[in-house]
């Protein structure tokens, strides 16, 4: 996707709704590039900046922006753990029922 289009997803990525395709996609897009980065950082400044002088809390906005990243990161990552596993599963169950079938129709 070009920025425009990775530019309307900051918010949706913000309020935690992207789908673990369009939020791979989105961060691999931020990691390679520092505009659209910087307009993440811009609008999370803004919107979470807001939320919390309401609420009256102290707060690192750079780091909890980078820790929102870490925590997209990290999720992708268990994902595809996840996936991959489940071939490996899927896998020792087609061999186990491989095997099973030339026993019994050895026998």
């Amino acid at each position: 996707m070009d920025c425009k289009e990775e530019e309307k997803m900051i918010p949706v990525f913000l309020q935690d709704e992207l789908d673990i395709k369009a939020l791979k996609q989105f961060i691999e897009h931020i990691d390679g590039c520092p505009e659209c980065m910087e307009e993440l950082s811009i609008q999370f400044l803004v919107a979470e900046g807001l939320e919390r002088l309401e609420a009256g809390n102290n707060f690192n906005l750079q780091k909890a922006l980078a820790t929102r990243l870490l925590d997209a990161r990290h999720q992708i990552k268990v994902r595809q753990i996840l996936l991959q596993t489940l071939l490996c599963l899927e896998v020792a169950v087609g061999a186990a029922i491989l095997i099973a079938l030339i026993i019994v129709f050895k026998f």
